[in-house]
C-alpha cells in the first residue's frame, strides 16, 4: 500500500483551488499535544516518512489543502463543497455547519489502526461579536494524542451560539452518514470506519467528516443557571464527584431578563446516559410556591414542564433528584453532563452541570481499556428539597401549567450571564 495516496493527487489539488488552504489567520489556531507537529506531503508519506507512525491530519496538500486545518465552517443547508477554514461571517437566526474532518495519514490500511478515536467541539459560552469553535480528536495509540483547530465565527453585533440538538453527524465512505450524540459538543463522540467502535485505519479511503449545526442568536432573553450537590449536602456547584448507587439533586435557576412578562416559560432537562430520573422528584419554586410545590407529571426530562409566566426580574427554581448507574461507564474518569434549558416564544437559553465518577472495579482490572472519555448523565429523582431558595422575586408567577416543550437544542451554555467552565 505504498503509493495508496497516489490517486488522490488531482483531488488535493483541486481542494487547493477551492480556497482551503492554510492562511496566516489560522497559523495559530491549530495545535497538538506534541506542541506542533510535522507537516507531511502526500509524496513523503508514500516514500516512508511516517515510518511505523499513526499520525491524524498532517499532510500539507490533501484533499482539504493543508490538514492542520481541519475545522471549518459553511451556512447550513449550502450547496456548496467549500468551507471557510478561519473565519465566517454571520447573521441573527442564521444556522450554521461546523465541519471536523477526520484523517489517519498512515499509508499502511488496516495495519495501521488508530485506536480509541474520539472527536468533540468546544463551544463558546458568552456574547460577543466573534466565536472561536474549537473542534478536537483524539486517539490513545496515535502520536500526537491530541489535535486541535478552530474556526471563528463574525458578526457586527453580540451573540451567543446555541448547538442545535441533534445535529451531530459522522460521514465516511463505509456507513455513509450516521448520527452522533449530542455528547460530541461536551465529553466526546466516538468515531470509527465500520461501526463507531473507535478504530479507523490509515489512508483516505477510511477518512470521515463529523458535521454540527449551530444557530446564532443576538438577543438575551433570560438567565438560565444550573447547579447540582450530592443529596444531603448544602453547597451547589457547577460540577460534583459521586460514585454509582448516589443520588445526586439538581437545581434550574430561571431568570426573565426582559423588560416585559412573559407567558408560558418551559423548563426541560436533558439527562446524560449513567444518570437516572427519580420518579416524583420535581419540585417548582417561584412567587406563588415559595416554599415548593411538586410537579407530579414527571415531564422535566421528556417533554418539559410550563412553569408559568414572569414579569421582569421575577424568577424561578426548578430542582429534581437523580441517581447514578453505570450503563455505558467507561474505566477511569467519567464525566456525566447534564443540561437545562428555557424556551419563551422560541428563544432557548441553556446551561449544564456535571458529575464526575471514577470507574475502577475489576472488569477494568481484567483487561485494560483506553483512556477514558467522559458521558453525558442522565439525572434521577429529586426528594423534597430541605430548604427553600432565598432569592425568589415576588412578581407574581402564572398558574403552573404542564405541558409539552417545543422541540430545541439541548446544549449550548449562556456564558454572558454564567461563568464558564472547562469540560475537557
Amino acid at each position: 500500500m505504498g503509493n495508496i495516496y497516489k490517486s488522490i493527487l488531482s483531488v488535493s489539488a483541486a481542494a487547493i483551488v477551492a480556497g482551503v488552504t492554510l492562511t496566516p489567520a489560522m497559523v495559530n489556531a491549530w495545535g497538538d499535544s506534541n506542541n506542533g507537529r510535522a507537516s507531511y506531503t502526500i509524496a513523503e508519506i508514500n516514500a516512508g516518512k511516517l515510518g511505523n507512525t499513526i499520525t491524524f491530519n498532517s499532510i500539507s496538500d490533501g484533499k482539504i489543502g493543508n490538514e492542520k486545518n481541519f475545522v471549518g465552517a459553511k451556512v447550513a443547508g449550502a450547496n456548496v463543497d467549500t468551507w471557510n477554514a478561519d473565519t465566517i461571517n454571520v447573521k441573527d437566526g442564521g444556522t450554521y455547519t461546523i465541519r471536523l474532518y477526520v484523517h489517519n495519514n498512515s499509508p499502511k490500511g488496516k495495519e495501521a489502526v488508530a485506536e480509541n478515536v474520539r472527536a468533540n467541539f468546544s463551544l463558546p459560552t458568552t456574547v460577543a461579536k466573534k466565536h472561536a469553535i474549537v473542534g478536537y480528536i483524539n486517539s490513545s495509540n496515535a502520536n500526537p494524542g491530541t489535535y486541535w483547530d478552530e474556526v471563528e465565527l463574525v458578526s457586527d453585533s453580540d451573540f451567543y451560539l446555541e448547538y442545535v440538538d441533534g445535529s451531530a453527524k459522522y460521514t465516511n465512505a463505509k456507513m455513509g452518514t450516521v448520527a452522533l450524540p449530542n455528547e460530541v459538543i461536551t465529553s466526546g463522540a466516538t468515531l470509527g470506519y465500520d461501526s463507531l467502535n473507535g478504530q479507523i485505519p490509515g489512508c483516505y479511503e477510511y477518512d470521515g467528516v463529523v458535521t454540527i449545526d449551530v444557530k446564532v442568536h443576538s438577543s438575551v432573553s433570560a438567565k438560565v443557571a444550573k447547579t447540582v450537590r450530592l443529596k444531603g449536602t448544602k453547597e451547589w456547584g457547577e460540577v460534583v464527584d459521586a460514585k454509582v448507587g448516589d443520588e445526586v439533586e439538581y437545581q434550574i435557576e430561571y431568570v426573565n431578563l426582559l423588560a416585559d412578562q412573559v407567558n408560558n416559560v418551559m423548563i426541560r432537562d436533558v439527562l446524560p446516559t449513567n444518570v437516572e430520573y427519580v420518579q416524583n422528584s420535581t419540585y417548582l419554586y417561584n412567587a406563588q410556591y415559595q416554599s415548593g410545590t411538586l410537579l407530579a407529571d414527571n415531564t422535566l426530562t421528556t417533554t418539559g414542564i410550563n412553569i408559568g409566566s414572569y414579569s421582569a426580574k421575577g424568577n424561578a427554581y426548578v430542582r429534581f433528584t437523580g441517581k447514578v448507574v453505570d450503563k455505558s461507564l467507561a474505566c477511569g474518569s467519567n464525566q456525566l453532563v447534564n443540561w437545562a434549558s428555557s424556551t419563551v416564544n422560541g428563544a432557548v437559553v441553556k446551561d449544564d452541570a456535571s458529575v464526575m465518577v471514577t470507574k475502577d472495579d475489576e472488569s477494568c482490572k481484567a483487561k485494560p481499556t483506553p483512556t477514558p472519555t467522559p458521558t453525558p448523565t442522565p439525572e434521577p429523582k429529586v426528594d423534597t428539597p430541605v430548604e427553600t431558595p432565598s432569592t425568589i422575586v415576588n412578581t407574581g408567577a402564572g398558574t403552573v401549567v404542564t405541558g409539552a416543550i417545543g422541540a430545541g437544542s439541548v446544549v449550548t451554555t449562556l456564558g454572558y450571564y454564567i461563568a464558564s467552565r472547562k469540560k475537557f
